[in-house]
Parts: C-alpha cells; structure tokens; sequence
C-alpha cells in the first residue's frame, strides 16, 4: 500500500500547497465576501469535490472499468471498442483527444508541483529567490533519470516519504482546528453551493481554483496497471482522504482566527522551527506527484501503441511480478524536454498555474464520456441508468473544465496546443496505416497458395534455413515473395516466423516454441516471450532442436521486410502530412534490435510503398 500512497497520490497529495491559498486569494478579491463566508465555502467545495470526483467517480466507479489490470482514459476506449460495432472509429478520436490532454497534464504537474514547493525558500531566505528556477531544472532532471531504475523501485523509496507527509499533514491540521471548530459546518453542501450562488460574478473564478484540489484523479486511474484496485482504494479511503480532510480544515480554521495567514495558510500553520525541514518534505512530495503523472504516461502511451495510434517504440519491463511496471525511454526524454521548457518560459508557480486544469479537466470530461457508452454498452445497464450514474460527475467536470477556460488567454493555451500536435500526430498515424495497410493488401498472398505454385514450379534451391518473419502467419511475408521475384532461389528450409508477447513474466522452454510443418520444405512457427523478457528470436530457434528440426545460426538467414515509404501524388492525405507519416515510420523500433537478431545473419529486402 506504501507504493500506491507514493506514486499513485502524489498530485493530490500536494494540492493543499497552492488549493486553499488560490481559492481565498480569488474570492476575497471580491469586495462583497466576508473572509467566513470565503472559507465556509471553499472548504466545502473542496471537501465534496474529493467526495464525489476522486472517491465516488474514480475510486469507486472508474477503477472497476479496468482492461486486463490496466486503466486510464484508452482502457475506456478499448472496453467501449470491444462492446460496441459501429462508431469505433468516433471513440478511437475521443480516447486520442483524451489521451493527448493527459499527455499536457503530464507535462505541466512536474514543473508547476516542483516550483511550488521550491518557492517555499523565499520565506526563509528572500535572497535565494534568483535561484529558484536552477534547483528546480536539477530536481526535475534528476527525477526524469531515476525513472529507468523501474516504478516499483521509485514506490519502495518514495512510500514511506509520502506516507510521513500524509502523517504530517493530518497532524497538522488537527493541531489547528482547534483554532476555531466553525470550520466543520463546511462540511454541509450548501455552503458551498450557497457561496456560488451569492457570488456569481467569481463563481467560475474559484472553481478554477478549487479543482486544483483533486487534479490527481485521472492520473490515479491511469497509474491502476501499476499498483491495482486493492491498494489503491485502500490507501485513499483509509489513509490518504482522511488526511486530506483534516489538513483543509486546519487551514480554515487558522485563517478564522488569524486572517494575516490568509496569504499562505499552509506554511503558516507550519511551527517556525519546523519551517525548513516541512519545505524540504514538501518538495519530495511535488517530486513525488511528478512521479505519479510520468508512470501515467508510461502506462498511457504503452496502451496508444496497442491501440494503433502511435509507432512501436522500444518498451522495458522493470519488475517480474508485476506487468504493468515498465519505462519507455523516448517518452521519458521527450516529458522531460517539455518540462523544462515550462519551467523556464514561466519562471514561477503562479504564472504557471494558468496553464494548469484544461487538460485535466479536459480528460475528465473525456473519462466521463467514455465510461458512460462502457457502463451501457460493457455492463449492459439500460442507457437512462448509465446516464443517470455518470451525469452528476460529467456536470461537476464540465464546471470545473469551463473555469479554467477563463485562463485560455493566460497560459491555458499552452495544454491546449500540446493536445492538438499529439492528436495531429495519432491522427497521421492512425490514418498513414489505413492507407498503407489498404494497399499493401492488394498484393498479398495466402500463404498455403503460394506454397502451392512454388511445389508446381519450384525455383532454385540453395542450402541451409531461411527465417521470414511476419506479424500474420496465414499470409506470405513480404520478404519471401520479394526474396522469390528479386533473387528467384528458395532454401531448402523455410520458417515462417510469429512472435507474440505472453501474460505472465518469464515462459519455459517447453512453451516457448510451437511448430507446424506445412510441407517438407516450409514450417510455421510461433514464438512466445515472457512480458519480462528481451525476445531472442536465436535462442527460441535453438530449442527446436528438441523437436526434431535442426538449426544451425551460422547456416541461417533472417529475412526482414523494410518498407521505404514515399508520398503519393495522389493521396488520401495531404503531402505535409504524408511526410510527418513516414517520419513517424522511420523513427518506430528496428526489428533486428528488438530480437536480438545478428546483424550479420539478417537480409532485408526493401519495398517502396506510396501512401
């Protein structure tokens, strides 16, 4: 449960930094709202915003909607893909318009989190001031290079940090509640709906500032294939939403007794000795909520590249016991990249901010919708239940999605071009395939047909083994019918070659390899590899020994298909597009690296495709 309070709470964790202090900054900005009727109100918009967006949609609804231990905004996409026939197309777009916006919000929590809390030195030492964009560049890089060392190892050392700030948290903000008791009348709803409705001229304002208290709930869902349903909601419901709470309450209740600490409430309630370890404390949890968006990110993009809408890219798998802990290195530079751009083109939390809660909000909308089609069409509840289930908390994300459109022109735009070159780009490869798939196709070959001709009029025949592989064992790969028009000789043994991922960790060589014999010349041949394991295409070839086919890597050659894409003039998209296409195809994982293949033993035979 330690790992699951590090990494999977960590955003939400560090909200009661900025949360309460944004809030009361904006409503009292308002010459009308008396400081009680400011914290009543924000306290309880605060608290059953928790209530219903983390615990009830999340925690409790959304986890249950899980793909094989896997969640997030295109586990939605997948189930909703597999219950309904037509329209996939539509929820493919919405799950790529969705994920695009978590990819901003993956980009924009590290560096907003990790300068708020190293901002927190300028209230012991104004003069470090200058110095608070280099140190937060070096935490921020540091943390980007540990994350090769696998989520699980990360949880172990940041769950028990985080679960003293959790401790710490609580304990505070039972020390100050003390300071006035009125704040528990927060806890009836109508303080909070009562406040927007005398104040509407600000209401959009503060839940823009509110929902700053529970932008960690799409990143929790997405972090489900890392930790499960089990921890998860164990930590939330008895450990972390409890602390939550208490804390919030304990900054109410300090600034009713003592307005002055209205300008940062959570530091003020920190003991002055104490000061300079808490800002220490405060910056590993903003480390730790960076943690948590990042193994969101693995997570979500290692689901984009099943789903078809991104290029294969080179994946590691960091635990044995767990499948969904892994590290994608292109991910984690290009995250990092962006991070440090935000940090240095807005130098400071607060500027920051207003880029900060569109594209949360944005794939909360997205979740709502989504899981709405899965709860009628995936659980087969009647459509006006499912509405009736999800509307409430569609509404509350709608509210808090329109509230930080009021920052569109103050930095919300920032998010918001992300997701629109990250859709740009799912979109080109989503549709690049179609139309390479489309017509690659006319010239495909049965493989049974093919084998047919060839005994009927054989060609030249050269010693030793040939291996082909291809993703679809029914069809002649593309490198053998290249090989029979370009070169006109066949090998005496030819292996048609699958290679697929197994679910468990590890699989014995008794399981390793199954064979077909075809003909006396042809076999088909599929090989399996644990998801922690590294394919070695020769390795699994030597264990046929055993089942009677001989194989000798020195007499052996690996026969790739390279495909050389070039832009038709008559295309179904534009010429700019074709080009971003085959960018993406040139920079998608070579084959022979990711089997192991020897480079010396490889052939690869070329075809030109237009698309």
């Amino acid at each position: 449960m330690l790992g699951a309070v590090g990494v999977v709470f960590g955003d939400i964790g560090t909200s009661p930094l900025y949360a309460m202090r944004e809030a009361i900054a904006v409503a009292t900005g308002g010459s009308a709202v008396t400081l009680r009727e400011t914290v009543l109100g924000v306290l309880s918009l605060i608290l059953w915003s928790l209530i219903l967006v983390v615990t009830c949609k999340y925690v409790l609804v959304l986890l249950r909607a899980d793909n094989n231990g896997e969640g997030g905004t295109l586990t939605l996409v997948a189930l909703v893909q597999r219950s309904i026939r037509k329209g996939r197309m539509a929820i493919l777009m919405l799950g790529a318009l969705g994920a695009a916006l978590f990819y901003g919000d993956a980009v924009i929590t590290p560096a907003i989190s990790v300068l708020s809390a190293v901002e927190g030195v300028k209230l012991t030492t104004p003069e470090l001031d200058p110095f608070v964009v280099p140190i937060t560049l070096v935490i921020l890089i540091a943390l980007f290079a540990v994350q090769s060392r696998g989520t699980g190892k990360v949880a172990a050392f940041f769950g028990p940090i985080m679960a003293l700030w959790f401790l710490s948290l609580a304990g505070l903000g039972l020390i100050h509640i003390a300071d006035d008791p009125d704040v528990f009348r927060a806890i009836n709803p109508i303080h909070g709906i009562a406040f927007l409705v005398h104040h509407p001229g600000i209401a959009l304002f503060i839940l823009g500032a509110v929902c700053l208290s529970v932008t960690g709930a799409e990143a929790l869902y997405a972090d489900l294939g890392h930790f499960g349903r089990g921890p998860i909601r164990a930590a939330w419901l008895g450990f972390v939403f409890p602390a939550l709470v208490l804390n919030y309450f304990g900054q109410g209740a300090l600034v009713l007794s003592n307005p002055a600490t209205a300008d940062n409430p959570f530091y003020r309630m920190v003991p002055e000795p104490l000061l300079v370890p808490f800002i220490c404390m405060a910056t590993l949890a903003t480390i730790i909520a960076s943690q948590a968006v990042i193994t969101g990110a693995f997570s979500l993009t290692r689901q984009a590249i099943q789903l078809g809408l991104l290029p294969r890219m080179l994946i590691r798998f960091t635990s044995a016991s767990h499948s969904g802990q892994f590290y994608i290195p292109r991910v984690n530079s290009l995250l990092l990249i962006g991070v440090l751009l935000l940090v240095v083109m807005f130098g400071t939390s607060s500027a920051l901010s207003h880029a900060y809660g569109i594209s949360v909000f944005g794939a909360m909308v997205v979740d709502g919708i989504l899981a709405i089609v899965f709860i009628w069409k995936g659980w087969r509840w009647a459509f006006i239940a499912a509405f009736a289930l999800m509307a409430p908390f569609l509404t509350i994300d709608l509210a808090f999605f329109s509230a930080n459109l009021l920052k569109l022109f103050s930095g919300g735009f920032v998010p918001l071009m992300m997701a629109a070159v990250l859709i740009l780009i799912m979109w080109t490869w989503v549709r690049g395939s179609a139309i390479l798939f489309a017509k690659t196709r006319k010239t495909d070959v049965p493989l049974t047909e093919l084998i047919a001709m060839l005994e009927k009029s054989p060609p030249h025949r050269v010693r030793g083994t040939a291996v082909f592989l291809t993703s679809d064992p029914d069809t002649a790969p593309a490198s053998l019918l290249h090989n029979l028009k370009h070169n006109k000789v066949l090998h005496e043994k030819n292996v048609v070659l699958t290679v697929r991922t197994a679910d468990t960790p590890r699989v014995g060589n008794a399981e390793r390899v199954a064979m077909e014999r075809v003909t006396d010349s042809f076999w088909r041949i599929e090989m399996k590899f644990g998801y922690m394991e590294m394919p070695n295409v020769p390795r699994g070839l030597a264990i046929l020994r055993k089942l009677g086919f001989k194989f000798d890597i020195m007499s052996t050659s690996f026969f790739l298909s390279r495909r050389s894409i070039r832009p038709a003039a008559q295309s179904g998209m534009p010429l700019w597009q074709d080009k971003l296409f085959i960018a993406l195809a040139r920079n998608a994982s070579d084959a022979t690296d990711f089997f192991q293949i020897p480079t010396g033993r490889v052939v690869e035979v070329g075809t030109q495709v237009s698309v």
